[in-house]
């Protein structure tokens, strides 16, 4: 059953809006280019009882994303998020009747996204999410529709931190992530100590840390890293190389498998007819040294 939540949207934005003041102007801008709205697909026609025919019915469907990750997500003043998880998301609600006006934006945490999925707050979650099993024992994911892999960033003047390597050898050096995501798991097994790692809800918290001199380094996925060097430009850079692989998934409903099957099918068809070349090109394509990937081969839904 799918809920009212324009309450829960507002608080959403209201948050966005207390952020983006407290982490300066950067938080408000991107890189994004133009994109060509999706042909909305109003001729499709469901099973009764899924979740497309919900969706189509409704007119309207929920999505969480990211609202602080230049390229994939970022959100402006107004709360609208931009970005190629943006555009892959539209891509899907375009082929269930909804135009991307009729999309409700929810900010989705690293921490909450599979709450608000299992609480059905969203209908879906495309966020940067690396499918994992330990997030499988509570939600079901399509995809996988990129693959990234952890960076880490630290100050352009910073010539102590090559890689994750030579965290334990400064056990000074304090590495910010967020709080329930892969990359604050995986660089644990790099430290000298747990105190080394430092955790926010939002990764636009950590970059502040690092402008203060709370944090010395920043770990996520390259991607990620990549916008938020171009974003300020000359305060940071990455070091070493990827470390990890991190295949981003769409999450929804545990074992809705025919709503799995309908993303996996939205997203062959987005590929195939050059929309998600388009997409990537648009938003985290802008960056500097990033390449337009392939869709990679999906997984089977269960």
């Amino acid at each position: 059953m799918r809920k009212t939540r324009s309450a829960a949207f507002a608080a959403t934005v209201t948050a966005l809006l207390t952020l983006t003041a407290c982490g300066g102007d950067d938080a408000s801008t991107g890189a994004e280019g133009e994109v060509a709205q999706p042909e909305v697909d109003t001729s499709a026609t469901f099973e009764a009882g899924t979740t497309m025919a919900e969706v189509q019915e409704a007119g309207t469907v929920t999505i969480g994303t990211k609202f602080d990750q230049p390229g994939f997500g970022l959100a402006d003043l107004e709360g609208t998020p931009a970005g190629f998880d943006v555009e892959v998301a539209e891509y899907v609600a375009a082929q269930m009747g909804v135009s991307p006006e009729d999309i409700e934006w929810v900010e989705a945490p690293s921490a909450r996204r599979e709450d608000l999925i299992a609480n059905g707050d969203v209908d879906m979650v495309v966020a940067t999410y690396t499918i994992n099993d330990k997030r499988k024992e509570r939600i079901t994911f399509a995809g996988p529709y990129y693959v990234a892999g952890q960076q880490i960033m630290v100050n352009a003047d910073n010539t102590t931190i090559t890689g994750p390597e030579d965290l334990a050898a400064n056990p000074d050096v304090k590495i910010c992530s967020v709080t329930g995501s892969t990359p604050a798991e995986n660089i644990r097994q790099y430290l000298a100590s747990p105190d080394q790692l430092v955790t926010f809800e939002v990764y636009d918290d950590c970059v502040s840390a690092m402008q203060n001199g709370q944090v010395q380094a920043l770990t996520t996925d390259n991607v990620i890293l990549t916008g938020y060097v171009a974003e300020n430009e000359g305060e940071f850079k990455l070091v070493g190389e990827q470390f990890t692989e991190e295949p981003y998934g769409i999450g929804i409903e545990k074992g809705n498998t025919a709503f799995c099957e309908f993303i996996n099918e939205s997203l062959t068809e987005m590929a195939e007819s050059g929309a998600y070349e388009e997409a990537w090109t648009a938003t985290a394509g802008q960056y500097e040294g990033t390449e337009v990937p392939e869709l990679p081969e999906l997984d089977p839904c269960a």
